[in-house]
């Protein structure tokens, strides 16, 4: 698939209903095998993809603005990895997360591929996939808040990973809408937590919707890392990525209020290398997690240490005296680290060299 290719759209999709029609003989393979094709036309959310036309048709975006707006749509996730991922010479590298799908993306590619997709509005709602795309896309942000809290608690090393498999982890659930009538409900009836809905899916459909997600993964092109996490995240053997993934959709379903078993959180967390002091952490800030705090660094800083301490000292006000000051440096140094922090930032004042550093999460 070349960036050029339409990613999100495909032939017309039936609704779930539709697709699902009991037919004499027709078998598990057969419905999952049209539902997979069904989700070449899952729709972005109109204003995500507005979002994104608009940033990267500007000049000298940040990198940050582009990943953030990305990750605020699955529709949009999927497309920007499978485009990366199918470009010609990776030499069997794959890209596992949205960073540096983007990175390695020009802006005119992920234009052409936003103008692509299909889309949704809340208000205007497709008797295709009706309210799906909605309450997926809600449960897939608080599922990477929670992982991305996570990451941060426990110093996790591939974040960025992580947390486009949070976002992706239940995409299996969207593969059995399609293909079963009254799915969920009809699977899953009077189970509480998403232990018990699990074993619903298993027992009534002989697969749950984790492993359909790992399979859709690899039909997408998706890299064996992301693919794996999406479909161990409701395993008994849970270890990194996955155990992860599974407690940040545990914290996902606890912050919405439905039912989440302490002792089964407790037992992930540990299986995650979460200690309760950790756990406890991330269960006090989540409610409070917005998406809109400390800037996410995704591109490499290129001021040194001693650079970075002078523009934040300068960001908070102070003037060369002091700052030379308290970091033991004579005046002039001071200005010459400025000078220094001006050429590489392209900024031509204080002011704009506070504002770059902040924006791209530097400071």
């Amino acid at each position: 698939m070349s960036a050029n290719q339409t990613v999100a759209t495909g032939p017309p999709v039936q609704s779930p209903a539709q697709a699902v029609d009991e037919r004499p003989g027709e078998g598990h393979g057969r419905r999952l095998t049209a539902a997979f094709d069904a989700l070449e036309g899952f729709p972005a959310l109109a204003e995500s993809r507005n979002r994104l036309l608009a940033l990267v048709g500007g000049h000298r975006v940040p990198l940050a603005d582009v990943v953030e707006t990305v990750e605020s749509d699955i529709a949009l996730v999927v497309a920007v990895l499978r485009v990366a991922n199918d470009l010609p010479g990776r030499n069997g590298s794959r890209v596992d997360n949205v960073p540096d799908a983007v990175r390695i993306l020009t802006p005119e590619a992920v234009q052409q591929l936003a103008e692509r997709m299909r889309t949704f509005d809340y208000f205007e709602r497709s008797a295709i996939w009706e309210g799906a795309p909605d309450r997926f896309r809600l449960h897939a942000l608080a599922t990477r808040a929670a992982a991305e809290l996570l990451a941060s608690e426990i110093r996790y090393p591939d974040r960025d990973r992580l947390i486009g498999a949070a976002l992706l982890h239940d995409i299996g659930k969207l593969v059995l809408m399609h293909a079963y009538s009254g799915y969920p409900a009809s699977v899953h009836r009077d189970a509480r937590t998403p232990e018990e809905r699990v074993q619903r899916e298993r027992r009534e459909l002989g697969v749950d919707h984790a492993v359909v997600g790992g399979v859709l993964a690899r039909r997408w092109g998706l890299p064996k890392s992301l693919a794996n996490s999406i479909e161990r995240h409701h395993s008994d053997d849970l270890d990194g990525d996955a155990a992860l993934v599974r407690l940040a959709d545990m914290l996902a379903h606890y912050v919405h209020d439905d039912p989440v078993s302490p002792a089964d959180m407790l037992r992930v967390a540990r299986s995650a290398g979460v200690g309760s002091s950790e756990l406890r952490a991330v269960l006090y800030a989540l409610p409070q997690a917005s998406g809109a705090g400390r800037r996410r660094v995704v591109e490499a800083c290129p001021l040194s240490a001693r650079e970075r301490d002078v523009l934040r000292l300068l960001s908070e006000g102070k003037v060369y005296k002091q700052i030379a000051k308290e970091l033991t440096l004579s005046t002039s140094t001071v200005r010459t680290h400025l000078h220094n922090v001006y050429g590489k930032l392209g900024a031509v004042d204080r002011a704009q060299a506070v504002l770059i550093a902040t924006e791209r999460g530097w400071l």
